[in-house]
């Protein structure tokens, strides 16, 4: 049973892995540390596998590993981390949520890799933190918990929480967690013997920048895609998106013309409606809920919109997925 004792001046991580979890966020996170230790020559780190149970735990590629413990017989411990992947809702119970919370006073440092902010969010440790996970299931959470701050930063590290946007991010914050506590020369060591090409702070962005993804650097077009991916729910008229982006709206329809080969509002569609079919395929909210909080001010438009764009209603659309 562990009881948190571990080698002096070793830190000691213990992973809590659920059901189909991420393989490469947990990988991302503990080769680092391994690693670590042969540079230093001595035990920075070590770690505990914990699962539901004591039987072995499936990750999300069908792989499986075994676990040192069953969570019922972790009673303290100074760090956790939380790895899941899809539907981390599934395994939240009454038995995780007391344990967490035992941990938590406990004192331990609970965070999450990937989607185990949910996890977090559900056991109420989240209270005045700002979180980020990864960018494909950061709507879904926030609409679920419209009350904890979200970014899209790599990973944040704080005080008593902790959390990372899941795959290779779980690196660059393994990395960070070593420079801060052993020097950026041991990091930067760390990084070289794993061809990471640099350590990425947690400013750096999941997503590739919008100029990348819309193949133009044009500051106009970006803002505009900017201004219409952050208003979904209220949508904004084309002349204000025009406006706010320091052009007219005739010159905002030629440059979406020219550049993209549709026209803003096609375009500005196009997100809401992406939104709303990931929304209906991750989330349990109702279709009428998700038709408004995609900008719809009724649902024969929002069902006449998506029919249109994937050939199946909201609601077929939920029961495929």
């Amino acid at each position: 049973m562990l009881n948190g004792n571990h080698i002096q001046g070793t830190e000691h991580i213990g992973f809590l892995l659920l059901p189909g979890f991420s393989m490469m966020a947990f990988f991302s996170a503990v080769e680092p540390l391994r690693i670590a230790n042969r540079m230093a020559g001595h035990q920075l780190y070590d770690w505990t596998l914990i699962g539901l149970s004591e039987e072995p735990v499936t990750a999300s590629n069908g792989m499986t590993l075994l676990v040192d413990h069953g969570m019922a017989d972790v009673r303290h411990l100074p760090a956790l981390a939380v790895c899941s992947g899809f539907d981390p809702e599934q395994w939240i119970g009454r038995g995780l949520m007391a344990w967490l919370n035992r941990l938590d006073q406990g004192g331990c440092r609970i965070g999450a890799l990937d989607t185990g902010a949910v996890v977090l969010a559900e056991a109420g440790l989240l209270k005045g933190e700002t979180v980020t996970l990864h960018w494909e299931s950061l709507p879904a959470f926030n609409e679920r918990y419209p009350g904890i701050a979200t970014c899209d930063e790599l990973f944040l590290l704080g005080d008593k929480r902790f959390f990372c946007a899941g795959g290779a991010a779980a690196m660059d914050m393994a990395l960070e967690s070593i420079a801060r506590r052993h020097g950026t020369a041991l990091a930067v060591e760390v990084s070289e013997q794993l061809i990471h090409d640099r350590l990425r702070s947690r400013g750096d962005h999941q997503r590739m920048t919008l100029a990348r993804r819309l193949g133009s650097h044009n500051p106009r077009l970006v803002e505009a895609v900017a201004q219409m991916e952050s208003h979904v729910e209220t949508p904004l008229s084309l002349q204000v998106v025009a406006q706010r982006s320091g052009i007219s709206e005739r010159q905002l329809q030629r440059l979406f013309a020219d550049t993209l080969r549709t026209s803003p509002g096609a375009w500005y569609l196009g997100i809401r409606l992406d939104r709303a079919l990931y929304l209906l395929k991750e989330t349990d909210h109702g279709v009428l809920a998700i038709g408004l909080a995609c900008g719809f001010s009724s649902p024969s438009t929002f069902s006449r919109a998506f029919r249109r764009r994937f050939g199946q209603s909201p609601r077929d659309a939920r029961r495929r997925s």
